[in-house]
């Protein structure tokens, strides 16, 4: 039998170098600070952070930043047996440049490929994928082959399980045109049960950014949940059966980045406590309010309790 996980998730995993100065660009910066980033990586991260047995599918390079990769996530509570290295590929590193509240500008360095996108179909553990009780991929992964591939053998394996996950996730640099990412998306949606991106990514999957259509739209391409994140107008969460509309929580922003992947692991810890979609969509904001009041991504993922009292205490005020 296959270990069981709760939140199984599968994609970018590297280093992040994030700046301790603000306002200036990257020939400026003097000090950063390391620490392991990538979406599927923090979302595993956030959601062992809720107390979840969390283990991410990816690869890193046989390099330094790739041990670090390694120790950090069995740190903090991210089994790391599915991540392997690649004799010939360097573990991506990524920087970024601080201008709050909104500004927050990514170098990715992941050429001539990253090791997350040379993931093949015939290394996956299938049993563990259709077992968890979350699996959450993300649109970058469908960006190059063999991943692409290895993405719709772990769906196929999945057979439209409740909780498979598909984060809209869409980052230009990582496509050459966004019109093959509409279509691989497209070609993703019918297999996946849930759909969470912004208005942006709802455009590059569905072609639509105003939140309630975009929503019906993700629910008439096949999933059952769609969860459009609007910014400064908070969260909208759909159903067949219901709309939800959650505000967003105040917060003063010192970098954005990380704070939708503290939205998706406290997501998933809602789910799988079964909270109605509501409390899911606000204990979600929160999280994510909490990591965009701090400097990194993958470190101040917030516990339970963190989250619980920042709710709580915007309920007094």
């Amino acid at each position: 039998m296959a270990e069981h996980f709760e939140v199984l998730t599968m994609g970018r995993v590297g280093v992040d170098l994030y700046p301790l100065q603000d306002n200036v660009g990257l020939e400026d910066v003097d000090t950063f600070s390391k620490s392991v980033g990538g979406s599927a990586g923090n979302v595993a991260i956030a959601a062992a952070k809720h107390g979840r047995r969390t283990a991410l599918i990816s690869r890193t390079g046989p390099d330094a930043f790739g041990r670090f990769v390694h120790r950090a996530l069995r740190e903090m509570n991210v089994d790391d047996r599915f991540i392997t290295e690649l004799a010939d590929l360097l573990t991506p590193v990524t920087f970024c440049e601080m201008y709050p509240p909104d500004h927050f500008p990514l170098l990715f360095y992941r050429l001539p490929i990253a090791p997350d996108l040379m993931i093949r179909p015939a290394e996956l553990d299938l049993a563990a994928i259709a077992d968890a009780d979350i699996f959450w991929a993300t649109v970058t992964g469908l960006s190059a082959e063999p991943s692409r591939s290895a993405h719709h053998t772990a769906w196929e394996a999945r057979a439209r399980r409740p909780l498979t996950v598909l984060d809209l996730d869409y980052r230009p640099v990582f496509w050459s045109d966004p019109a093959d990412a509409t279509r691989e998306v497209r070609a993703a949606l019918p297999h996946v049960t849930v759909a969470i991106g912004n208005k942006e990514e709802c455009e590059i999957a569905v072609g639509e950014t105003e939140p309630m259509r975009a929503g019906k739209a993700l629910l008439d391409a096949g999933v059952e949940l769609a969860i459009v994140k609007q910014g400064p107008k908070g969260v909208l969460g759909m159903t067949r059966d219901s709309v939800i509309e959650v505000p967003p929580m105040p917060v003063s922003v010192i970098n954005g980045l990380g704070a939708g992947d503290s939205f998706g692991g406290a997501v998933c810890h809602g789910l799988l406590s079964g909270w109605d979609l509501e409390t899911v969509l606000r204990f979600g904001n929160a999280a994510g309010a909490i990591v965009a009041s701090r400097r990194e991504c993958s470190t101040a993922m917030p516990t339970t309790q963190e989250v619980q009292a920042l709710l709580e205490e915007a309920s007094h005020v």
